[in-house]
């Protein structure tokens, strides 16, 4: 079994492995599109936050400037979906596991303007507001510290098993192919066998017609 300064050690490594929170921010021209994936395994907590990002602080944004969001499973199912706005945030528990995708779209404009779009995506104990935790259940620091490992520690524990379930998913479809690859081989063999045959065949009956053997 392992013991804890072994856990120790592997924690920081599991840490990474967890889904975390992604930030980023990227350009996007009108009239164009584009999708950033995130892995979510079912079941779980899955919040998102998206604005574009105004260079003139103190004066509003062009008209021109709106985008269309959509987020989908990786099933085609939709989870979101806001139309020519500037911002916007959108949660929900994901029922099936895979790759969710956000998209987003700026619409045609003449002449060509790009947009900064700033997205932060966040899943699993990393999706928590642990402000509004600590608000509402009058904790204090140490013990809201400790709830934030018990979850981090319950959120390696299913990301595991999920990185289990998928690693025997992977192991059953690479036996699969190998049976696949395998009656093909032989399939193959016994083709080129039977034409190396039918060749032999062929030569024998034309020498003997030909009264060469």
């Amino acid at each position: 079994m392992m013991n804890f300064q072994s856990f120790l050690i592997l924690l920081p490594v599991l840490l990474i492995l967890l889904p975390t929170s992604r930030s980023l921010r990227f350009d996007l021209q009108s009239g164009h599109t584009k999708c950033i994936a995130e892995d979510i395994k079912s079941n779980s907590m899955t919040v998102g936050k998206y604005s574009i990002v105004n260079h003139n602080e103190g004066h509003p944004l062009p008209e021109s400037h709106k985008i269309t969001v959509r987020v989908t499973s990786a099933h085609g199912n939709s989870y979101h979906y806001s139309e020519r706005v500037e911002s916007g945030q959108f949660a929900f528990t994901s029922a099936e596991a895979g790759d969710y995708m956000a998209c987003f779209w700026a619409p045609d404009h003449s002449p060509q303007e790009t947009m900064t779009i700033d997205f932060d995506w966040r899943t699993g104990v990393h999706a928590k507001d642990w402000s509004n935790v600590a608000k509402k259940g009058q904790v204090e620091v140490m013990e809201l510290e400790l709830k934030k490992l018990y979850d981090t520690v319950s959120s390696i524990h299913d990301e595991m098993f999920y990185l289990r379930e998928r690693e025997e998913e992977m192991q059953e479809l690479n036996r699969a192919t190998n049976s696949k690859m395998a009656w093909l081989s032989f399939l193959s063999l016994f083709v080129c066998l039977s034409v190396a045959g039918l060749q032999i065949w062929h030569l024998k009956t034309f020498f003997e017609k030909k009264k060469l053997i």
